[in-house]
């Protein structure tokens, strides 16, 4: 099936993307089923997290956006969480920085009161062909924004979650499936899976549940913006459904898993991978 050839500057802008992915803007259809809670969702200017946030409001949840600074994308969604008629607030920032973490839980606290749904799935990545491209810098980077970003949030938002919240951590099939030109980030999603699984043991307790989603080939901004134009253009055809994802795709496993009817799913990794297997 493929794409058209594309390439954008990281962190890479939706808006710019052809085709545009799909998340739901026009498809997700909510229930009510997290009527009453408050979620906070990174990454969610666009891709997975933006089609979560998508769908967590039309559930019926306020929702906290968090993004790195793609304002154009934040705004876009932002308007289409407030038609729901709930609150919605925009936090912009570098989560590598534990320090905006914390800035990003406690803007949560101050306007919802509390955090009943955390996810965590702002992410970095990027294609290299030899381990020598990968500067020590780079690696550092991607693991203080996926790996260490996911830690400092939990922590700080714990205190503030009550019995029956769910955090959910975005893993990859690369968790356990690592593609050899994306070294770095196959690392830290086998270590958010790993993470995820800790943490149900540790905050089970608490009535707390945490889990990761491993999405397969999802076409996001991190596809044309961190992949060259010829893997764009066979992006996900490898799959055994023959195609990417969309985004939207995702949001009902995330529906699930932050709600009552997942309330005894923890310690879980559910793959959405188009038929790739997860072990």
């Amino acid at each position: 099936m493929g794409f058209p050839e594309q390439q954008q500057r990281v962190p890479g802008v939706q808006s710019r993307m052809n085709p545009r992915p799909d998340c739901g803007e026009d498809s997700y259809r909510g229930t009510g089923k997290l009527a009453g809670k408050a979620a906070v969702v990174t990454g969610a200017d666009s891709g997975i997290g933006r089609a979560v946030a998508i769908a967590f409001a039309r559930e019926g949840a306020d929702v906290l956006i968090s993004y790195l600074d793609e304002h154009d994308d934040a705004r876009e969604v932002a308007d289409i969480l407030r038609a729901e008629g709930h609150r919605v607030v925009s936090v912009s920032g570098d989560l590598s920085d534990p320090k905006h973490c914390r800035v990003v839980i406690d803007t949560a606290v101050r306007e919802f009161g509390k955090i009943d749904v955390l996810v965590s799935n702002a992410a970095y990545q990027m294609t290299h062909e030899t381990l020598e491209e990968i500067s020590d810098a780079e690696f550092d980077y991607t693991f203080r924004t996926n790996v260490g970003a996911y830690f400092t949030l939990v922590k700080a938002a714990v205190p503030h979650m009550p019995r029956g919240a769910s955090i959910i951590g975005s893993s990859s099939v690369n968790s356990d499936m690592p593609s050899p030109t994306l070294a770095p980030y196959a690392a830290t999603k086998a270590a958010i899976a790993n993470l995820s699984a800790s943490l149900a043991q540790l905050l089970g307790p608490k009535g707390i549940r945490v889990n990761s989603v491993a999405p397969g080939p999802i076409w996001t901004p991190l596809i044309p913006s961190t992949m060259p134009p010829e893997k764009v253009a066979h992006f996900g055809d490898d799959t055994p459904l023959g195609r990417a994802g969309q985004p939207a795709e995702l949001a009902p496993t995330y529906v699930l898993l932050a709600g009552d009817d997942g309330s005894y799913v923890s310690g879980a990794r559910v793959a959405v991978t188009g038929g790739r297997p997860i072990l």
